[in-house]
């Protein structure tokens, strides 16, 4: 009966544990909370029966009978180093600078000595506003947790940190290190914040003010039950020494914190220039809003660990990282009601007006609630107190209703299901959650794809402004782009605010646009998935509107960077109704839609070609082999795919070698390289 009942056990630990790791880690649950929570039920009563088969690493034995006396003093293995900040993007191109120039000098030693140098890759990181925390796991056992404290001493938090479910009390490895020492941030949820408060108001305390609050005191407790019944989660994003561990870069390390059972925080990403993260990270921050847990900005890491340590520290901080942060501020108002309106593309999207609050230093008095899915998640209802949040230049968006100031029942928002403009009947994303208006003559749109078009990245019409817009749209002086040509200055002389001299220089703006030539049309036209940079890769493919027009599907996503998405969306605009007769109207108007000759990708030996450099080149640095691809008429890519022509293979070449010749592309050695771009070798 014992032998049958340890093998149950066992049994229901693993699938326990395998339910933690799909819940944590994966974000894939397969089970309810009802049924997972039958499971540790169905264990505790087996170990109840048997308890010489308790073990400490069992999901049962999570939180302790006993408070601790005190918290008692850990010296960590390796400092726990705080990162510089900065906040803006000069500061975070000149460390950038810093870093490539003490490992260029050092690799010229390097090289002296016979040594090749490594190529450079950025990883970026979410800057989880959390309590850092480490934990130390002896042969996959988690055996100490400990605070950052001063960074050589923290406060042992052992017994508060086997509560969290996230952290496994045993690594989910086969062969475990002897002894490893995990680093992240202990952090809570806003929606899991909204829970909590809501049941402290009904106990009768007060609420927490925000997540990073209760986890920096529920840490710190003194009763483990108390922590336990705060819903406390953990991210991986380091470790104290990686001697033991086998892995030569952070992408390695995270790959084996997953590995391991431990979470590990989504939208990390490498980049082999710091351009490239910079651009990626500016795009990412208007995404953040659909995160559930705070984030106070990026960290910006030199990948490789032997760089890492050649770059070394200073007394307070690695020189390898930095804290690209933003200025938060939140606010709490009142919800007075909620509206949609219409963008250029028909996306309908809910905005919440709120009672006017001071937020950064302006009055805020709307805030942006992106999609009708996230006002159901979010549960808010007009007459909420909200908790509005401004970071950076991003327009204020609501993080949490504060539900337990709710006093009387509320009515669910419904969203629409007819155009608040037209009428017409709403279509939702297939497998997304925004909802549209089809219909491309919609007045809203109308407004919003002329505002569009003069803006400054697109067709840059300085006069036409949102209320001139306005104006020209309500009498019908304009239906599409092309009417904008053909206005006259007596048309608009007649309109608000708009005398003979304005009517006259916003005419000549207007004329002088027609020039701009196809790559800022293409952008202006408001396709969806298509902003600048494809935009401009498209034209210096298909340098005439005629032969864009003419490219099929399958030709378009074989462009480097398009893809299939991006691909499909282009055909189906230009090859509808509505796209024929806006290209045919701004051909008719005079407006250019070609590519002009100096923006074309000049011709030469890799004209068309699309070329991979790895490993270390002994005539060229990464970027300068990069710009010779491109004076050669060829296109530099970061990746490997199938779509690669030549991967241009240096010394210590590594994984992007291994793909190339896995997926069969061509390999050549910088000779080779050398001779295709005009080289002498």
């Amino acid at each position: 009966m014992t032998v049958a009942a340890a093998q149950q056990v066992e049994a229901l630990r693993g699938q326990i544990r395998r339910h933690d790791r799909l819940y944590y880690v994966e974000a894939s649950p397969e089970i309810s909370d009802r049924e997972y929570d039958a499971l540790v039920k169905h264990l505790e009563h087996l170990e109840a029966k048997h308890p010489e088969l308790i073990s400490l690493d069992s999901p049962t034995q999570r939180i302790g009978d006993q408070p601790v006396p005190e918290l008692h003093s850990v010296t960590h293995r390796v400092p726990m180093l705080s990162i510089d900040n900065t906040y803006s993007v000069e500061d975070l191109g000149a460390w950038g600078r810093r870093v490539e120039k003490l490992l260029h000098e050092e690799g010229q030693v390097k090289e002296a000595k016979g040594h090749a140098r490594q190529p450079l890759e950025w990883v970026l990181e979410l800057k989880i506003d959390g309590v850092a925390v480490s934990l130390t796991y002896e042969a996959g056992l988690l055996v100490l947790a400990a605070t950052r404290g001063n960074g050589v001493v923290g406060d042992d938090i052992t017994h508060n940190v086997r509560t969290i479910p996230g952290i496994p009390l045993r690594l989910d490895l086969d062969d475990p290190p002897a002894t490893v020492e995990v680093r992240g941030e202990i952090y809570m949820t806003n929606s899991d914040l909204v829970v909590l408060n809501e049941e402290q108001v009904a106990k009768g305390l007060p609420p927490f003010a925000n997540t990073r609050n209760v986890a920096a005191g529920s840490i710190r407790l003194l009763d483990p039950r108390e922590c336990a019944a705060r819903p406390l989660r953990f991210f991986c994003h380091g470790v104290g020494d990686v001697g033991g561990l086998g892995v030569a870069s952070q992408q390695e390390l995270l790959a084996w914190a997953v590995q391991a059972g431990l979470p590990v925080a989504p939208g990390t990403e490498a980049f082999n220039s710091l351009d490239a993260l910079i651009d990626h990270a500016s795009t990412l921050i208007e995404e953040l809003h659909d995160l559930d847990f705070e984030v106070d900005g990026f960290v910006v890491k030199v990948d490789r660990f032997d760089q890492q340590r050649r770059l070394g520290t200073t007394a307070k901080s690695p020189r390898w990282a930095i804290a690209w942060k933003f200025e938060k501020y939140e606010a709490t108002t009142k919800l007075a009601g909620i509206r949609v309106q219409v963008g250029r593309g028909g996306t309908v999207t809910p905005v919440a007006d709120l009672e006017p609050v001071e937020l950064a230093g302006t009055t805020v008095s709307r805030a942006s609630l992106h999609n009708a899915d996230e006002v159901a998640r979010k549960d808010i209802r007009v007459g909420d107190v909200l908790v509005v949040e401004k970071a950076g230049k991003v327009i204020p968006h609501v993080v949490r209703v504060e539900k337990h100031l709710r006093t009387q029942r509320r009515k669910r928002w419904r969203p629409p299901t007819e155009c608040p403009e037209c009428s017409t009947p709403l279509v939702k994303d297939r497998d997304g959650v925004y909802i549209r208006c089809p219909n491309v003559d919609c007045p809203a749109r109308r407004r919003e794809r002329l505002r569009f078009f003069a803006s400054r990245g697109a067709m840059d019409i300085e006069g036409l402004g949102d209320k001139l817009v306005e104006q020209l749209v309500a009498r019908d002086l304009i239906t599409d782009y092309a009417d904008l040509y053909s206005l006259t200055v007596e048309q608009l002389t007649g309109l608000e605010r708009m005398g003979a001299k304005s009517a006259g220089s916003l005419v000549t703006q207007i004329a002088e646009s027609k020039a701009h030539g196809l790559a800022r049309v293409l952008n202006a036209l408001g396709i969806r998935h298509v902003g600048p940079r494809v935009a401009t890769i498209l034209a210096q493919r298909f340098p005439t509107i005629e032969m864009l027009q003419s490219a099929t599907v399958e030709e378009l996503a074989e462009v480097h960077e398009i893809g299939d998405v991006i691909a499909a969306s282009v055909h189906e605009w230009l090859a509808s109704a509505y796209g024929r007769r806006v290209i045919e109207g701004l051909a008719a108007a005079g407006v250019r839609l070609d590519l002009p000759q100096a923006d074309r990708v000049m011709d030469g030996p890799l004209a068309g070609k699309t070329l991979v450099v790895t490993g270390m080149l002994k005539h060229f640095s990464r970027q300068e082999a990069e710009a010779a691809i491109r004076q050669a008429g060829g296109r530099a890519s970061g990746s490997v795919s199938k779509k690669t022509d030549f991967v241009v293979a240096g010394a210590e070449a590594g994984s992007k070698l291994e793909k190339a010749q896995k997926l069969g592309v061509p390999v050549i050695d910088e000779s080779e390289f050398m001779t295709m771009v005009g080289g002498e070798n």
